[in-house]
């Protein structure tokens, strides 16, 4: 009876219990009423603090605590970026609602972050990684970040690398925004830089076009909460006085992510060009100057929304123009042993060039899974106008001509990217892209006649292109103890149409080329940890590199009475196979050494017909080209406070081709030194140089060169407003070399203007805290080959 009564007891305690428990909800959202998702609820039982529970609010900003029994409690919210809110103790004897507002916090983080002058340089099988992120580097733009990177050399020619100057530009990989390498180097800010990728073996997710390097920048994924942003501007002085200014800001905040940015240069620069040459027993000395002071405007946006922790969607869009008014003065001299004659002329050039871009997108993350859905659409409108007149003073006249070109390119593409991660050794992704292109470029050529510009219709045309690229591609990437394997095949199935509307013996005709191409292009890498510090890696890939669409039309144009440039339809792709070995000391690059082979590479070829003493200009495919290199890295750190790189790049450029009468080949060697330097009062040195033995520029035997640059930066304002001073081509030889026409020889001698000077303020204000968002990777050879450096 009393086990009974007892039992009985126990029974109606549990049952009192039961009865007893309770919830306790609520809503989370800012001083703006908008909810909070993935805030932290943490509720502890007084007297056992030891073991809180704890949750995190839903996409609605909601949470729940169930079955919590009677007794005497507290909570605290919290939230990144918010701050912190506490509910005293209080008793729970029946189901409890706290709907809580959280206020932005305004402080900074107590974060340990380690810095350093140099960024973190890594080598991989794949690609070389420079990693900005902790830097403290006081960059002034894009240019001064890229001599930073070993290799890597920034010159009057543009970015080359390894004696390849075929370098296609990225950000965050996809095709940049700007239409020219002048413009993305003088004007992008470094401040928003994370990595920069040297893709010299691009894998199989890359577009398979293209035979030099890839430079991926990769802009910062640290999304901070809030509203944050910067304001820069400069001045300078290079052809004459040069200035820019930006702005940008950015809030994240809740599921909302939003961006926007917006800029105006007006750089100021010149090209100059020195050629000498023999036409039969005459001599032709010609000087032309052409001074560059363009207008640059760029604006941007996007927005990113967070439908949940797994989906998310967004849209951006860019508007870019440059407007081009410029005039190119040349000075000819033409002279045998009897007589002198000279003629001067002016090339008037009016070019206004604009494109916009959006791009919608859908993205899937899971730990495991990664799945990219991607549409952008681009429009590039390139319009230009240049007159080629006589100057008083001619000793031989010539008729005053004018161009006229309109060019359109619409550009669709469309791509879905899957990617699935096993574990930490084996992860396998997939996808699939097409492009629709559609480009018309109108060519009106005019002649003075009496004072009157007239319509030559045999040197006019119109020339369209309808191009179609679909592409798969599959990739792996696994591990197996010290050694690391990545493999993968894309597949391309392309079709070109090149109509071209001229007249032709007083009639309107239609020519039609067709190019499909249906090809497989495998890469693959492998590499080894050989001991703590030395590792080894192999790689290979097989690419193709399509014409520029400017290129593939016929029209001919003249820069001066004696020189003009022409286009080739007739233009086909060119295929390479490329090698590289590295080793890696310590994860950064030590010794390189590379090999490519090339099918019908593009090609500049000059020729001088010596009957009309005019020189063409004209890309054409050369049967064979062989390039070896061969580098070699150090650090320079001799000395506290100096950080940097320094190597040699030692080159080997082959050309062979039956058609042209081509045969060329030059080694040449070139050293390097990219180095910072701490100097007192907390001011920091950066300096660049190289100095080349020559070069294999096409056709264009280059002579030694050399060039110098170095800055001086600093903080001030608790590190929100960066200073820079930079002195550019402090020593610069320029480009020299001679050109064998195969029925006569050149001597040219082609330099920017000499040395530049820029003062630089970046203010950087908002909020402190850091977010992860991840970043999409797409890339788009189309927008590349527009390749119209006005």
């Amino acid at each position: 009876m009393k086990l009974f009564t007892t039992s009985i007891f126990i029974l109606f305690l549990g049952v009192l219990t039961t009865f007893s428990q309770h919830s306790i909800s609520g809503k989370i959202v800012d001083d703006q009423n908008i909810s909070l998702p993935f805030a932290n609820i943490v509720l502890y039982k007084i007297g056992e603090e030891a073991n809180p529970k704890g949750t995190v609010s839903n996409d609605k900003g909601e949470f729940t605590f169930d079955k919590i029994a009677s007794g005497n409690y507290k909570m605290q919210f919290s939230m990144l970026g918010f701050k912190t809110q506490n509910i005293d103790e209080f008793t729970l004897n029946e189901n409890k609602i706290f709907n809580i507002s959280l206020k932005e916090e305004s402080q900074t983080l107590n974060e340990v972050v380690i810095k350093s002058k140099r960024p973190i340089i890594r080598q991989t099988a794949e690609k070389l990684i420079v990693d900005l992120e902790n830097s403290e580097m006081i960059n002034t733009n894009l240019q001064d970040v890229m001599r930073k990177v070993p290799g890597v050399l920034v010159t009057n020619n543009g970015i080359s690398i390894a004696g390849n100057s075929g370098v296609r530009i990225l950000i965050n990989g996809k095709t940049t925004e700007y239409m020219d390498v002048d413009t993305l180097l003088r004007d992008f800010p470094a401040d928003n830089i994370a990595k920069i990728e040297v893709v010299e073996q691009p894998g199989a997710e890359y577009e398979a076009s293209g035979s030099g390097a890839i430079i991926n920048i990769i802009l910062k994924k640290n999304v901070k909460l809030g509203t944050h942003g910067s304001a820069n501007t400069w001045v300078g002085e290079d052809q004459g006085f040069e200035w820019g200014s930006g702005f940008s800001i950015a809030s994240y905040k809740n599921k909302l992510n939003w961006q926007t940015s917006i800029g105006y240069s007006q750089p100021t620069f010149r090209e100059d060009l020195f050629l000498v040459r023999t036409v039969g027993n005459e001599t032709y000395d010609q000087v032309t100057k052409e001074p560059y002071d363009p207008d640059n405007f760029r604006i941007s946006g996007s927005m990113d929304y967070y439908l949940n922790d797994k989906n998310s969607i967004g849209i951006g869009a860019s508007l870019n123009t440059r407007n081009s008014t410029r005039i190119a003065s040349s000075e000819t001299i033409i002279s045998d042993e009897n007589s002198v004659n000279t003629i001067f002329s002016e090339n008037s050039f009016n070019r206004e060039r604009k494109n916009y871009s959006i791009n919608p997108y859908y993205e899937y993350k899971s730990e495991t899974d990664r799945l990219l859905v991607d549409f952008n659409y681009i429009d590039f409108v390139n319009d230009n106008t240049n007159t080629l007149y006589d100057v008083a003073g001619s000793t031989i006249p010539f008729t005053d001509r004018k161009y006229i070109q309109n060019g359109n390119y619409n550009i669709k593409t469309y791509s879905l990217d899957y990617t699935r991660t096993f574990s930490d050794n084996l992860k396998v992704s997939a996808g699939s892209r097409f492009a629709d292109v559609a480009t018309d470029n109108d060519l009106e050529s005019l002649i003075d006649e009496n004072g009157n510009f007239n319509l030559v219709e045999e040197e006019s045309s119109q020339f369209l292109i309808d191009e179609t690229i679909f592409a798969l591609y599959s990739k792996v990437n696994a591990k197996f103890g010290d050694w690391s394997f990545s493999g993968g095949l894309r597949y391309e199935d392309s079709n070109t149409d090149g109509t071209s509307i001229f007249m032709k013996d007083g009639s309107l005709t239609t020519e039609i080329l067709k190019r499909p191409i249906q090809k497989l292009f495998p890469s693959a890498s492998i590499s080894r940890k050989m001991t703590d510090v030395l590792g080894a890696s192999l790689s290979y890939s097989y690419r193709i590199r399509r014409p520029s669409y400017s290129s593939l039309n016929a029209f001919q144009t003249f820069l001066d009475p004696y020189s003009a440039g022409e286009g080739n339809p007739n233009l086909t792709p060119s295929y390479t196979n490329n090698y590289q070995f590295n080793l890696t000391y310590e994860g950064q690059p030590f010794f390189t050494v590379g090999y490519s082979k090339t099918d019908d590479t593009i090609f500049q070829l000059i020729k001088q017909d010596n009957e009309t003493a005019q020189i063409r200009q004209q890309v054409v495919n050369v049967e064979n080209n062989a390039n070896w290199n061969f580098r070699l890295f150090a650090p320079v750190n001799f000395t506290d406070g100096l950080e940097g790189y320094t190597g040699i790049i030692v080159t080997n450029n082959d050309y062979q081709s039956s058609t042209f009468n081509i045969d060329l080949n030059k080694w040449n060697l070139i050293w390097f030194l990219q180095a910072s330097y701490e100097l007192p009062w907390d001011i920091n040195l950066e300096l660049s140089g190289n100095y080349g033995t020559g070069a294999l520029e096409d056709q264009i035997e280059v002579d030694w060169f050399a060039e110098l640059d170095f800055s001086f930066g600093k903080n001030f304002l608790d590190n929100t407003l960066k200073a820079n001073l930079g002195f550019n081509k402090m020593l610069n030889r320029g480009f020299v070399g001679t050109i064998d026409y195969g029925n006569g020889t050149a001597s040219v001698h082609s330099n920017g203007s000499r040395q530049n000077i820029q003062l630089r303020f970046t203010y950087s204000f908002g909020d402190k805290f850091g977010k992860k968002k991840s970043g999409r990777n797409t890339n788009r050879d189309e927008e590349n080959r527009i390749n119209d450096d006005n």
